[in-house]
């Protein structure tokens, strides 16, 4: 194979929701409340909500920027490139990098929620997250849907609630909630609750995928304010392992053999470690600890009902044959900072070049269409979807890296650290 004939399919991106995207979908007693954006004394576009300011509306939104300009931006949608919240410009900003398919997380809620989670008033929030869905469906997806994989949010502090939610959801076309990848971190019940019971059940029912986001619940920490912002950068996958070790310990599996999650954003390279210290820490243990797999080793557990996926990880790809590749997925995190636009299929060539076809095509696209039921195929030919077939739909897409200007390469008065970025998230939270 060529690096042009890869089909692309990426689990994990993001949407910046567009400024007019709750206009005319709130329930009427709800309408002066909705959602808005508003402009600061400096400049800022913010989301609030309710009258309360939500974080950072670019969340790292910096694709297409010079890299000496990265930073906590964008602070307003002129900052941002325009298929960031425009649903046409982001299918020429795939096709310019050769990507089929995208599953976006959203952006000004969290990417699962939180923002409505938090909110007092809970029938309100119950509006909020389902005009954010049907949002998301009809009017984001659903411009395109043989290109982008509809994402809902659940009213997760009630479960009846939200096996309610999935069931709507699902019959108008959603086969993917999110969720935090700990939820007793953002004060809601264990994943080990028994009042969770009846959204498992839903989800079963519905064969629908959880997608957790790696810091949704178990964020890395900041180790000090004077910490080098490089070393939580750094530390910001891996810290879904502790959430990872938790899901693997859910009696679910057992109860719903039809049940999956992917930990979104996690990457894949620890894992091998990680499943030979789980089947280790199983044999040592679980006599006294009373851990029960029904029968199975950890890892085998791991390997049947947890989706990964990964970047541009050439050790996590050497290593393949210590996961499970029918379960592993490529993501390429547009517009964040990580992601690799416009060059993602050189990039991720590196990594896969060597890799028999039937393989490369596994973890490129075909486990991402299985899980995610997302079948372009039924409206376009495979030739049709290849990097260069995308490609040479973009040749009007300019690609060019953007100077925002005002900022000196190698400025010192840039560095970041732990302490500054807490700082710019308590200023947005304040509207500043």
């Amino acid at each position: 194979m060529k690096m042009d004939d890869m089909v692309l399919v990426s689990v994990d991106d993001h949407v910046i929701e567009p400024r007019d995207m709750y206009e005319g979908r709130m329930p009427a007693r709800f309408a002066d409340r909705a959602p808005k954006v508003v402009r600061t004394a400096k400049g800022r576009d913010v989301w609030t909500v309710d009258g309360k300011p939500s974080p950072m509306i670019g969340m790292n939104a910096v694709a297409g920027r010079q890299k000496h300009e990265y930073g906590m931006e964008a602070g307003s949608y002129s900052e941002m490139r325009e298929a960031a919240w425009h649903v046409d410009r982001r299918i020429d900003d795939m096709n310019a990098n050769g990507v089929l398919g995208s599953l976006c997380f959203p952006s000004f809620p969290s990417f699962a929620g939180r923002v409505f989670i938090d909110l007092p008033d809970k029938d309100y929030a119950l509006a909020c997250i389902q005009a954010y869905n049907d949002w998301h469906l009809e009017s984001w997806c659903g411009a395109h849907s043989d290109r982008l994989i509809p994402l809902a949010l659940l009213p997760l502090w009630d479960a009846e609630l939200s096996a309610k939610e999935v069931r709507r959801i699902h019959a108008k076309g959603t086969n993917t909630v999110t969720m935090p990848d700990n939820p007793a971190q953002i004060g809601l019940p264990s994943i080990h609750a028994e009042s969770w019971e009846p959204l498992w059940k839903a989800i079963a029912d519905t064969d629908m995928m959880i997608t957790a986001h790696m810091g949704t619940g178990n964020a890395a920490p900041h180790a000090s304010p004077e910490t080098p912002i490089d070393s939580w950068i750094l530390s910001m996958p891996i810290s879904i392992a502790n959430a990872a070790s938790d899901w693997i310990h859910m009696k679910i599996w057992e109860r719903y053999p039809n049940m999956r999650i992917t930990l979104a954003e996690g990457g894949i390279g620890w894992i091998p470690y990680f499943l030979e210290r789980a089947d280790i820490t199983h044999d040592r243990h679980h006599e006294w600890t009373q851990a029960n797999f029904g029968g199975k080793l950890p890892s085998e557990v791991f390997k049947k009902h947890f989706v990964t996926c990964f970047i541009e990880e050439r050790f996590g790809v050497r290593n393949l044959a210590d996961l499970n590749e029918d379960m592993v997925t490529w993501e390429c995190d547009y517009p964040h900072a990580d992601t690799t636009w416009p060059r993602a299929p050189e990039v991720l060539w590196e990594a896969v070049h060597d890799l028999p076809d039937a393989t490369l095509n596994k973890i490129t696209h075909l486990n991402a269409m299985r899980e995610y039921k997302f079948d372009p195929f039924a409206t376009r030919k495979r030739e049709e979807s290849t990097v260069g077939a995308l490609r040479a739909l973009a040749r009007d897409v300019d690609v060019t890296p953007r100077d925002m200007g005002g900022v000196t390469p190698g400025d010192p008065s840039r560095r970041v650290t732990s302490g500054d970025v807490s700082r710019m998230l308590a200023e947005s939270l304040t509207g500043a």
